[in-house]
């Protein structure tokens, strides 16, 4: 792998632990991993093993599409952030999850259905 693509996967690592509040002996402890090893992936001086990259994913609530591919737009990036968070509940979270994005994408939607019928607003 071409070493910009170190760079990236650590930045990107780095960026995630800091969104989630979390220091770098933190995620280390979380993850089983050791802080200096997490040091180096930050870096982008070591090549992480799918072993220590899966760890990284789940407790950052992360996708991997997000490390692996650096050019996706934005939009996929956030659908793919979010993922990551979703993927990183419980079942039950992702149900309750999942039903109140279901409540929200049927507002707006009615919401749109109201605003192109007229006879709503007579």
């Amino acid at each position: 792998m071409p070493e910009d693509i170190f760079l990236h996967l650590g930045q990107r690592i780095k960026e995630a632990r800091e969104e989630c509040g979390l220091t770098q002996q933190e995620l280390a402890d979380q993850t089983g991993r050791g802080l200096r090893h997490l040091q180096d992936i930050e870096k982008g001086r070591k090549n992480p093993s799918f072993d220590v990259l899966a760890s990284f994913i789940k407790r950052l609530g992360i996708s991997a599409d997000e490390l692996f591919y650096p050019d996706a737009s934005e939009q996929e990036k956030q659908v793919q952030h979010f993922m990551g968070k979703f993927l990183a509940c419980t079942e039950e979270e992702r149900q309750i999850i999942l039903k109140t994005l279901d409540c929200m994408a049927e507002q707006f939607i009615s919401r749109h259905y109201k605003a192109s019928d007229p006879q709503d607003y007579e």
